[in-house]
Parts: structure tokens; C-alpha cells; sequence
């Protein structure tokens, strides 16, 4: 199982890293651009998610293997479930930032929540049961999101300033957050780094001033 596991995650990050080809991203409405920031509307959804601990990077590893597992064949039906971008990453247990003062992601040791979007038109009802108890299936209801696109290796120093510019595109554009920041990671580990794709994600509420 994992020998299969690992050949199936190279074949992933292949994949996902190939010109030619593309893996899927939920579909969203812009409803606000303005350079690299953007505020989305996107539908209801169906994701995959883990809690792990540790800091950032590792969190991320764990909760990726985790979750490739599941969608590898680690179900109750051994089915495989097409991969999807981004993989999501976000400090568990988040609350409302304030708009009032630059917002920060610790990167340091804690717990941390990886998550993965089921492809469009999945269901919980057709997916199949995860085998691992650590791997949740639940519904993300349609949201409202702004976001900072952002390429390089999103190192810490990076999400800080990432995450303050888009708190103060989120004020100026009267919107509310309506909860905690979140980094969203589309590429392989060794895509080049000017060549990656961050994004930084909060929801909000209202419509844009």
C-alpha cells in the first residue's frame, strides 16, 4: 500500500506540474479586481480535511499524505478521486481577524487544518468513507472570499505582508472578514520558485464599496 501510495503521489505532483496538462479548481465569480487581489464568490462545495499538528511545513506534508491516501484508494470503496487545486491550509480553530491591525499566520508549532476540494459535483452521499477516522468529509457552504495572489516560496515573512495588504483591500473596499486567514498552495514542491502560485484567502461579508 505504500509503495503504491508513494507512486501515485509522484504521479500527482507529474502531473499537476505539466504544461499540457491541468487538475481541476472550483469554479468562482470575481466579483472585484484590482491587480493581485481579488474578491470571489464561490458555490457550495464538497472537501476533504485532516487536523495535524506541528509547524506550517509540516502540517502541510502530514496533512497532504493524509489526504492523497483518501483520495488514492484509502476509502471504503479503495476508489481513486481525481486531485484538485488548491491544497488549503489554515491554523485550526480560527477566529475574525480585526481589521484594525496588520493580521499574521504563526508558522510555528500548533494545529493546523489541510484540506482538499472534492471534485465539482461530488456529494457526501456518493463519495466513499474515508478508512482513516482523521480524514473528514463535510460541506463548505457558498462563500464570499478575498484574496491576494502572490508567487515565490510564501515563506513566513511573505504571508505576513500578504496578509496585511489584503486586510487593508478588504477596508478600503468595506468589507467585512468573516473568519481567520487562509494560504492556498497550487504547485508542487519543485515547481521553480518565481513560478508558484500562493494565494492568501478571507472570507468576508457585504458587497464591495
Amino acid at each position: 500500500m505504500m509503495k503504491t501510495l508513494v507512486v501515485a503521489i509522484v504521479c500527482l505532483f507529474t502531473f499537476m506540474g505539466g504544461p499540457a496538462l491541468a487538475v481541476e479548481e472550483p469554479s468562482f465569480k470575481v466579483t472585484v479586481k484590482a491587480g493581485a487581489f481579488e474578491v470571489r464568490d464561490y458555490p457550495g462545495m464538497i472537501a476533504a480535511e485532516v487536523t495535524v499538528g506541528g509547524d506550517r511545513g509540516a502540517a502541510v506534508n502530514q496533512g497532504f499524505r493524509l489526504l492523497a491516501g483518501y483520495i488514492f484508494g484509502g476509502n471504503a470503496r479503495k476508489e481513486s478521486i481525481a486531485m484538485t487545486a488548491p491544497v488549503w491550509l489554515a491554523p485550526a480553530g480560527g477566529e475574525t481577524i480585526a481589521m484594525t491591525a496588520p493580521v499574521t499566520q504563526g508558522g510555528g508549532p500548533g494545529a493546523w487544518v489541510v484540506r482538499f476540494i472534492m471534485p465539482a459535483g461530488s456529494t457526501l452521499a456518493t463519495l466513499p468513507t474515508p478508512r482513516d477516522p482523521r480524514v473528514h468529509l463535510l460541506a463548505v457552504p457558498a462563500s464570499r472570499i478575498a484574496v491576494a495572489r502572490f508567487s515565490g516560496l510564501a515563506g513566513e515573512g511573505d504571508i505576513r505582508r500578504q496578509t496585511a495588504d489584503l486586510a487593508g483591500f478588504i477596508a478600503a473596499h468595506r468589507l467585512r472578514a468573516a473568519g481567520a486567514p487562509s494560504l492556498a498552495r497550487y504547485d508542487p514542491p519543485w515547481t521553480p520558485w518565481f513560478m508558484r502560485r500562493n494565494e492568501i484567502w478571507i472570507p468576508v461579508q457585504g458587497a464591495p464599496g
